[in-house]
C-alpha cells in the first residue's frame, strides 16, 4: 500500500509539472513583455532595429527567453512520456504490494470517514498514514482487578479481536483474582496469534499506595503511572486501555499513529470531552491543573523507551508530591497526575483525534467527535453509570456494546494467514489427539467431544468466602444449563453453605444469566456461590466436564456432588459437617451417600424432617428416586433399611449404582468421554469403588428431585438408536480401561455388567 502511495505521488507530481510549468513560463514571458507599465510587443514585425524602443539588451533578453521556452517544451515532452509509463504500470504495482503491508485505511471498509477525520484538507486516498506491517505485533496493556473488571476485559478483547488483522500481545496488570479468571479464559479460548503476559498488580501497590485517590477505581486506577517500570525493558511502545473501552475499528489504525509522533512527544492522548478540568461544574469546584480541557487517559499511546530516558518515574512522582500538598488527593486517579505533568510539559503530548476516545459520560462534548457512524473508532464508557449514561445516541452505542458482549467468542478463533505464530503446546496436543480419531467412525462426534476445549470463565460473579477453620466445610457441587436457571434461588434457600456451579451457556445466555442474577435479591445476597461459565460448543452437553470444572474450583476440604434438579433437606449443610467429623472423613476413603427421592408435583410442601418425609412416601406424594424407570441406579442404598436406620450403615457397590455422595476434594474426576445422557455418574461411582472408597449411607439426610421437562439429551437417547449404540461402545471401552488401570480387581465390573 505504501508503494501505491509513492507511485501516486509521483503521478501527481508529474501531472502538476506538466500543467503548471508552461503556465508559469508564459506568465513570466507575458510579465516580461511590459516595460514602464506598457506592453512591449514581441512580434518580429513590430520589433524592428530602427524602432526607438529597440535596444541591444532587449534583443539578447528576447533570444534568451526563446531558448528557455524551447528547453521547457522539451522537459514537458519527457514528463508526458514518463507519465504515460506510470499510468500503464500502476495496476500491477498495486497488486504487488497489497500482500506485504497495509495502511491504516486498508481492511476497515471505512476509508472515507478515516480520511475525513484525520487532518483537515487531507483528501488524498493514500493519506499521510504510515503502513503497519501485516505481521507486526501490536502490544496492549490493561490494568484489571476483581470479578467485574474481568468481565469487562472480555468484552473489550472481543471488540479488538473482531476487527484485528495483526498478532496481539496483551500485557495484563492483574490482581490474583483477575489473573486466575483471565489465565483460564485465554488458555481455553485458544485464539491464534494472541499472547498473554500477566504482571502482579499486588506487587505494584507499594508504588502508588502513598497517593490518596477518591476515584471508584481505587488503588488500581493509579497503576498506569508505573507501566514504564512494570512492562519489559525491551518493549518500546504500547497502547494502554481502560477496561470500559469498545473498539469499532482495527486497532492497527491506532498503532500506526505512533509514527506521527515528533520530537519529544511520548504520550498520545485524546482531549477530555467534559468540562471537569475547566473547574466550572459547580461552585468551588477545584480540579487538578491541566492544559485547557485536559486529557482523558482511557486510551493512551506510550513511547516507553523515550519515557524511560526522560526519567518518567521521577517526573510524575515529583509532580504528584507537589500537587498533593494543596489538592490532598486525586479525584480521577492517574488522569489527574498525567494532566499535571502535561501542564508543565506540553511538548510531551501528541493530541489524538477525539474519535479515538469518544467519552460517554454525562455532559460531554462527545457528539462533536463524529458526524456519522463510520467516524467512530473507540467508545469509552467512562461514566459510573456505564450503559445508563445520558447521550443523544446512547441507544446506538449500547447496541454496539451489546453486540460484542453477546458475540460468540468461539468465532474469534481465526487464523492470521501468512503470519507465523508461536508454538502452542496445548493446541498442538489437541490437533494430535484429533488427528488420531477416525472420522468415518459412527461414534466420531462422541469421541471428539472428549478432547474439545471449551472456553471457560471462572467466577463470573463476585465470590467471597473463607472456609470454616475447623476443616469440616462442605461445598455443594452441581452443573446446569439455561433451562434449569429457576432452580438456583430454591437451592440457595435450602443450602446456606458454599456452592460451586458450572453453567453451560452461550455468550448471549451468559448475559441473560447475569441480568437474572443481578435482579435476584436471593442470589445477590449470597457471595459464597461460585458461578463458572463453560461456553457452548459442539452438539453434546458435556456434563462430566462441567462437573469437573465445578469440583476443581472449591475452597473447602469436602464436596457434596449433587445435581441442579435436587433440593437438599433444610439443615443438610450443618448435618454433613457433623458427619464429616463423626465418620473421620479426613483420614478415611469414604463416600457418604445422601439418599435421593423424587416428587412428580411441581408444587411441593417440602418435608422438614425424616418423619414427615416417610409419611409422604407412604401417602404416595414422594417416591424413591427413579424407582419406576431405573431402579438399579439407587437400589443399593437400601431404602427399606434407611427407613428405620439411626446410625450410618455401609453398602456395597452394584452395577449401575449412581448415588449422590459427599467426598474429599481429592477424589477422582468424572470421565469426560460420557456426554449428554447415560453413564456419566455410574462411571464415576465405579471408579470410586475401584479406588476402594467405602459407601456409607447417612441415616438422617435426604434430597428430593423436582420435576422438569425431559432434557434434549435424554430425548436423543430415547429416539436415536446410534446414540444408544455409541453409549454402549463407550461403556465397554471404559470398562476395559478400568481393567488395564486397576488390574484383576476391576474384572468384577465386566462380570457385573454381563449379569445385569
Amino acid at each position: 500500500m505504501l508503494g501505491i502511495c509513492r507511485g501516486r505521488r509521483k503521478f501527481l507530481a508529474a501531472s502538476l509539472t506538466v500543467l503548471f510549468v508552461p503556465a508559469i513560463t508564459w506568465i513570466y514571458l507575458f510579465a516580461g513583455s511590459f516595460e514602464d507599465g506598457k506592453p512591449v510587443s514581441l512580434s518580429p514585425l513590430e520589433s524592428q532595429p530602427h524602432s526607438p524602443r529597440y535596444t541591444a539588451s532587449s534583443q539578447r533578453e528576447r533570444e534568451s527567453l526563446e531558448v528557455r521556452m524551447r528547453e521547457v517544451e522539451e522537459e514537458n515532452r519527457v514528463l508526458r512520456k514518463q507519465l504515460s509509463l506510470a499510468q500503464s504500470r500502476s495496476p500491477s504495482h498495486h497488486h504487488g504490494n497489497h500482500s506485504k503491508t497495509y495502511s491504516m485505511e486498508e481492511g476497515t471498509g471505512d476509508s472515507e470517514s478515516l480520511r475525513a477525520g484525520i487532518v483537515a484538507g487531507n483528501s488524498s486516498e493514500c493519506g499521510q498514514q504510515p503502513a503497519v506491517e501485516k505481521c507486526e505485533t501490536i502490544h496492549v496493556a490493561i490494568v484489571c482487578a476483581g470479578y467485574n473488571a474481568s468481565r469487562d476485559v472480555v468484552t473489550l478483547v472481543k471488540s479488538v479481536l473482531f476487527h484485528r488483522r495483526n498478532p496481539l500481545h496483551f500485557h495484563l496488570i492483574a490482581d490474583a483474582i483477575a489473573k486466575q479468571i483471565l489465565a483460564t479464559l485465554f488458555q481455553t479460548w485458544m485464539v491464534p496469534a494472541v499472547r498473554i503476559d500477566f504482571y502482579d498488580a499486588d506487587e505494584l501497590k507499594s508504588e502508588v499506595s502513598w497517593i490518596p485517590n477518591k476515584h471508584y477505581s481505587g488503588i488500581y486506577g493509579l497503576m498506569k503511572l508505573v507501566l514504564t517500570k512494570t512492562l519489559p525493558s525491551n518493549l518500546e511502545r504500547v497502547i494502554v486501555l481502560d477496561t470500559d473501552i469498545t473498539f469499532a475499528t482495527d486497532i492497527a489504525e491506532l498503532w500506526a499513529v505512533f509514527h506521527k509522533f515528533k520530537g519529544q512527544q511520548v504520550l498520545g492522548l485524546v482531549e477530555n470531552q467534559s468540562d471537569w478540568y475547566l473547574g466550572n461544574l459547580w461552585k468551588n469546584h477545584r480540579p487538578w491543573p491541566a492544559l485547557g480541557r485536559g486529557y482523558n487517559t482511557g486510551v493512551i499511546l506510550l513511547l516507553l523507551d523515550k519515557l524511560r530516558k526522560m526519567k518518567w518515574e521521577q517526573m510524575w512522582r515529583l509532580t504528584a508530591e507537589r500537587e498533593l500538598m494543596s489538592m490532598l488527593s486525586t479525584s480521577l486517579a492517574d488522569q489527574d497526575i498525567f494532566n499535571a505533568v502535561i501542564k508543565q510539559n506540553p511538548f510531551l503530548v501528541y493530541q489524538l483525534p477525539c474519535f479515538w476516545n469518544v467519552q460517554l459520560s454525562d455532559h460531554t462534548r462527545s457528539e462533536q467527535c463524529y458526524r456519522d457512524v463510520s467516524d467512530l473508532k473507540v467508545i469509552h464508557w467512562n461514566s459510573p453509570k456505564k450503559l445508563r449514561v445520558k447521550n443523544k445516541h446512547v441507544e446506538f452505542f449500547r447496541n454496539l456494546y451489546l453486540t460484542f458482549l453477546e458475540y460468540d467468542g468461539n468465532l474469534l478463533r481465526r487464523e492470521l494467514f501468512g503470519c507465523p505464530s508461536e508454538a502452542d503446546i496445548n493446541s498442538e496436543n489437541l490437533q494430535k489427539q484429533l488427528s488420531e480419531l477416525d472420522e468415518d467412525d459412527l461414534c466420531y462426534e462422541f469421541r471428539r467431544e472428549r478432547f474439545t476445549v471449551h472456553r471457560t470463565h471462572l467466577y463470573f460473579l463476585h465470590y467471597e468466602y473463607e472456609p470454616a477453620s475447623d476443616n469440616t466445610d462442605v461445598t455443594l457441587v452441581a452443573q446446569l444449563s439455561m433451562d434449569r436457571l429457576q432452580m438456583l434461588e430454591a437451592i440457595c434457600k435450602h443450602w446456606e453453605g458454599p456452592i460451586s456451579l458450572a453453567l453451560y451457556l452461550s455468550d448471549a445466555e451468559a448475559q441473560q444469566f447475569l441480568r437474572y442474577a443481578q435482579g435476584s435479591e436471593v442470589l445477590m445476597s449470597r457471595h459464597n456461590v461460585g458461578y463458572h461459565i463453560v461456553y457452548k460448543e459442539g452438539q453434546f452437553y458435556p456434563v462430566n466436564l462441567l462437573r469437573n470444572v465445578a469440583m476443581k474450583h472449591i475452597s473447602t476440604p469436602y464436596m457434596f456432588l449433587s445435581d441442579i434438579d435436587f433440593l437438599p433437606m433444610y439443615g443438610l449443610y450443618e448435618y454433613l459437617r457433623k458427619s464429616v467429623i463423626q465418620l473421620d472423613l479426613a483420614n478415611s476413603k469414604k463416600a457418604l451417600i445422601v439418599p435421593a427421592f423424587e416428587t412428580l408435583r411441581y408444587r411441593l410442601s417440602f418435608p422438614k424432617s425424616k418423619a414427615e418425609l416417610l409419611s409422604m412416601l407412604d401417602m404416595g406424594t414422594l417416591f424413591t428416586f427413579r424407582y419406576h424407570v431405573w431402579t438399579k441406579g439407587h437400589a443399593p442404598t437400601n431404602f427399606a433399611k434407611w427407613r428405620t436406620a439411626t446410625t450410618p450403615y455401609r453398602v456395597e457397590w452394584e452395577a449401575d449404582f449412581e448415588p449422590y455422595v459427599v467426598v474429599r476434594k481429592d477424589c477422582p474426576e468424572y470421565d469426560r468421554r460420557f456426554v449428554g445422557f447415560g453413564w456419566n455418574k455410574v462411571a464415576h461411582i465405579m471408579e470410586l469403588d475401584a479406588q476402594e472408597y467405602e459407601f456409607t449411607v447417612l441415616p438422617n439426610a435426604y434430597m428430593i428431585h423436582m420435576p422438569h421437562a425431559p432434557s434434549f439429551d435424554i430425548t436423543k437417547f430415547r429416539s436415536n438408536k446410534q446414540y444408544r449404540i455409541c453409549l454402549k461402545t463407550l461403556k465397554e471401552e471404559f470398562q476395559q480401561d478400568m481393567s488395564r488401570h486397576y488390574g484383576f480387581a476391576a474384572l468384577k465390573y465386566l462380570t457385573a455388567e454381563n449379569n445385569s
